[in-house]
């Protein structure tokens, strides 16, 4: 919770600008532009005990996946949008072992590649062609400088035996899974639908709402394999993390 408000009060996370380019960026990053889809009015998640389900939600000020990213033609550059829950959750509770960072609920979409392979999301028989189709992820997040965001999914050596993984994972070097999670869009309303049993049984916890523009990045090791260019919208403004989870009787 504390590295998201540090980021903030530090003034890394940039909202306003859409290109960035510096020594430090290399080339110019051109985020999607903003739309009333990536306005967050309000989140909410909550537990639905008789179906032990928990229902991650967002209202936006436009119609959900009405804005969608541009095909870059390759993985190297390709941009990334997500709506996304940060919480407060362990990494440990979806499986992932050894990690530190903050584990967010993303829900996203990038035409230039398939990373659910698991997954027919548009139920045309060809797993690797659904990219652009708004799906979930697990992701654990950490601060990082180098990009304008001020953070990036955590990274790991592709040797390092160490590293333990959901088996849902898609096969890149970045704490980074693939539940196929059902995703549910009603005009301005985002659902995603969480079985308990797949966050060990948590059913209270914090979490915050954020709409953000990322990007791949496969040739600069001075940046991040995928990193946060531009946050467009926070549900608290201040990524503090502070709502709890509703529990049906409430």
């Amino acid at each position: 919770m504390k590295l998201f408000v540090g980021l903030l009060s530090a003034g890394l996370v940039l909202a306003g600008g859409l290109s960035f380019a510096s020594p430090s960026y290399g080339q110019a990053v051109v985020a999607t532009p903003r739309s009333p889809a990536l306005d967050i009015q309000s989140t909410q998640i909550q537990y639905l005990e008789e179906l032990d389900l928990l229902v991650f939600e967002q209202q936006l000020a436009g119609v959900v996946g009405a804005t969608l990213p541009q095909s870059a033609g390759q993985l190297d550059g390709a941009p990334v949008l997500g709506y996304v829950f940060p919480t407060t959750l362990s990494p440990a509770a979806v499986g992932f072992g050894g990690v530190d960072g903050i584990l967010a609920l993303a829900v996203t979409s990038h035409p230039d590649f398939d990373d659910t392979p698991l997954w027919d999301e548009d139920n045309d028989a060809d797993y690797a062609n659904d990219g652009v189709i708004w799906h979930t992820h697990w992701v654990v997040l950490t601060g990082d400088n180098r990009v304008p965001g001020g953070l990036s999914v955590a990274e790991f050596a592709a040797d390092d035996a160490s590293v333990v993984m959901p088996p849902t994972n898609p096969g890149m070097t970045i704490y980074l899974d693939s539940p196929g999670f059902s995703v549910v869009t009603d005009q301005e309303t985002l659902r995603v639908l969480v079985p308990a049993q797949r966050v060990d049984h948590n059913t209270d916890f914090n979490f915050d709402a954020v709409t953000a523009y990322m990007q791949v990045n496969t040739s600069d090791a001075s940046r991040p394999t995928l990193g946060v260019y531009e946050v467009y919208s926070v549900g608290s403004g201040d990524l503090s993390l502070p709502y709890g989870v509703r529990h049906d009787a409430d």
